[in-house]
């Protein structure tokens, strides 16, 4: 049945709108880019603590690990090795810039089906590889998807969305990721299994299943209001928003899209203009929140867990299932975020998830600093490495309904049409800049830090929680195109918004601004 409501947020317009099953649907199918970004994070580091795949490409690695007397933080280190994880984030940095001209000129779901079909071909291309070449060009095809994918899937989400419900149905983009870890787990725990070459083959070949979705639901998806105003079907775009917010009495919200779209046109080169003054805010916040959002240490886990838990003294077996259960704690605690970030706003869940993963991290960090020491050559009970693992599930259910889903609906949400593309363009970049860094390094990092990198992780943590406690204010039930007004009344970024560019209602903002 479909609800009614009205924005109640003060200083900004109220929409008159309904909850359809139309909106719901494709919120739901559109949230399906996800799922590829997803299963390759938790599909690679799965595969790459497999024998067979480590003997087949990468046997030094495997005659390290082999070795019972190996310093158990360095037993993985191979540069090569993590290139075959971290080459597909240089791919999808690079691509996720081109993506913001395609997003904007034909649309987004056009971005997200490109996304879909590079993924297809390469998914082919690892689940055949005879090589290492073979493999390194799949992962950067599969880059290539995952850019677009990423680019392309929150700003959809955010504008088809209606704004009281935006933060919901955004974080469906971080539930299919999280759906795309878990499944890709569950394939590895039963993949490792089988004798030979054909388990592995089977894990990173079934990445064409969800890049099928993809382009299937970018098929049948609606383009959303705004990018149809954009490319001059105004008539098509009022009929679509008449249908998605369930009434006909869309006339002011349609005009404010119709006024963006309007002052987007007079901006000839968003590249250019996203730095000047007026964009500073969301300059700063679609470079930092990226940023910090990989420096959480968040794919550590997502990547090398099974890894992580044989250098903790889990068999491979053990290490996967391990790796799973995580996994699962990290779906179920992402609807948290769900159902919470538009009652209760997205500054608690970043402040509450930070202070919870920065106390988990310490704690784990001192744990296996006990444990292991700086020769790394001790050993750990069975109570102690499952007392790390619950620290490490505490440390990613406060991601999941914080850092995570956040990490995408922000930037989608705060940015003027005008920039938009750009923006998110600029999100995905610096998001994948970093994955690749995180993923590049860690393993050598780890050889090197010892212990010491999960404190590293918590001093970021720290920091990223006084960031968002100090510069970002609350954008919960405000519509996406009226975001400069929380801007203006924010004590630090009002000083960046001209006062063109809110209108009214700026000055009841600022009066109830702290």
């Amino acid at each position: 049945m479909a609800g009614g409501f009205v924005s109640q947020t003060p200083g900004v317009r109220n929409y008159n709108y309904k909850l359809t099953p139309k909106v719901f649907v494709t919120c739901f199918i559109g949230a399906f880019g996800g799922l590829i970004f997803g299963y390759d994070l938790g599909i690679s580091g799965g595969v790459t603590s497999m024998e067979p795949f480590l003997e087949e490409f990468f046997p030094y690695v495997y005659k390290k690990m082999k070795n019972a007397h190996e310093n158990e933080y360095c037993r993985f280190d191979s540069q090569l090795l993590t290139l075959f994880t971290s080459s597909l984030y240089v791919a999808a940095l690079i691509s996720s810039l081109f993506a913001s001209t395609i997003t904007r000129v034909f649309g987004r779901k056009w971005s997200m089906f490109l996304g879909g079909f590079t993924f297809f071909v390469g998914s082919a291309f690892n689940g055949f590889a005879q090589n290492i070449a073979m493999l390194l060009i799949g992962r950067i095809l599969l880059g290539f998807g995952v850019g677009f994918a990423n680019q392309s899937v929150p700003v959809y989400l955010s504008e088809m969305a209606p704004p009281n419900l935006r933060g919901a149905f955004n974080n469906g983009f971080q539930v299919a990721i999280i759906f795309g870890i878990v499944v890709a787990t569950i394939i590895n725990y039963f993949t490792a299994q089988m004798k030979g070459n054909i388990g592995w083959r089977i894990s990173l070949g079934l990445a064409c299943v969800p890049s099928v979705m993809i382009m299937i639901g970018a098929l049948i998806l609606p383009d959303t209001p705004n990018s149809l105003i954009e490319r001059g079907y105004t008539e098509e775009a009022k009929q679509m928003l008449q249908s998605i917010r369930g009434t006909t009495e869309v006339e002011e919200e349609f005009q404010d899209l119709v006024d963006a779209s309007e002052e987007s046109k007079q901006v000839k080169h968003p590249w250019k203009n996203i730095l000047l003054p007026r964009y500073r805010p969301q300059l700063i916040m679609t470079c930092f929140i990226p940023f910090f959002q990989q420096l959480t240490g968040i794919n550590v886990i997502t990547f090398y867990a099974p890894v992580l838990f044989q250098t903790l003294g889990f068999g491979s077996k053990a290490s996967l299932l391990s790796a799973m259960v995580t996994g699962i704690i990290e779906l179920l605690c992402t609807f948290v975020s769900v159902f919470t970030v538009d009652r209760f706003g997205r500054r608690i869940l970043f402040l509450q998830g930070g202070i919870q993963m920065l106390i988990s991290q310490i704690a784990i960090g001192a744990m296996i600093g006990v444990k292991f020491g700086v020769a790394g050559t001790g050993n750990i009970g069975k109570a102690d490495a499952n007392l790390i693992v619950a620290l490490i599930c505490i440390y990613v259910a406060g991601f999941a309904w914080s850092w995570g889903p956040l990490g995408w609906l922000v930037p989608s949400e705060i940015s003027p049409l005008e920039i938009r593309s750009a923006a998110q363009a600029i999100n995905v970049a610096v998001n994948m800049f970093f994955t690749f860094l995180v993923a590049q390094l860690f393993l050598t990092m780890l050889c090197h830090m010892k212990f010491g990198l999960f404190f590293f992780f918590a001093f970021f943590v720290f920091i990223m929680t006084i960031f968002i406690y100090m510069m970002l204010p609350e954008t919960k039930n405000v519509p996406i195109e009226e975001m400069n007004r929380v801007w203006k009344a924010h004590w630090f970024w009002g000083r960046f918004i001209p006062d063109e560019a809110v209108g009214k209602g700026v000055a009841e903002m600022q009066q109830k601004s702290v």
